[in-house]
């Protein structure tokens, strides 16, 4: 028993991957409609672009947000570059939050394991590292947060999570 309760067992895991340098690109509040994501990502690997997390969302008044990572010495050049398909996509702000890092935990049992999801981001936000967005796989849970905060991130997951 601790101070906070029972002593957690940890959760086996494949491996935590780790990407500093890298800064959050957001196209956001654009009319839903087909064809968003594939604009903005063909136009990325046409320039040799490469985007390392995605997520997008579409919120209550039917309008998607679309963030994604590239690497810091291509953040000017992609921004540039999302100028005039914002402008076709009609959306309202183009967001850049530099100084971001990636930290992913990954399991190969991960989608046998309820509450996975919630083990990494407790974890994050007992050690006060706010999550700047969110993508997961059936194996893979990947948080972008302020680079400054990554050695904390990552002393919080390996926490909670047994690695090779």
């Amino acid at each position: 028993m601790t101070a906070r309760g029972p002593v957690q067992k940890k959760v086996k895991a494949g491996g935590i991957l780790k990407r500093r340098g890298l800064v959050l690109l957001g196209v956001m509040s654009a009319p839903d409609h087909p064809g968003i994501a594939s604009a903005i990502f063909e136009a990325l690997g046409e320039a040799q672009l490469n985007a390392e997390f995605i997520v997008q969302c579409i919120d209550l008044n039917n309008d998607a947000h679309v963030l994604f990572c590239v690497v810091e010495e291509n953040a000017e050049k992609a921004s540039a570059l999302l100028q005039p398909i914002a402008r076709e996509l009609r959306a309202k702000k183009i967001t850049a939050t530099h100084h971001v890092a990636a930290v992913s935990v990954f399991g190969p049992d991960f989608r046998e394991l309820p509450g996975i999801a919630g083990l990494a981001f407790g974890a994050l936000a007992r050690a006060g590292i706010n999550i700047l967005a969110v993508s997961t796989s059936i194996s893979t849970i990947t948080c972008v947060i302020a680079e400054e905060q990554f050695d904390r991130a990552l002393e919080a997951l390996q926490g909670v999570f047994a690695l090779p």
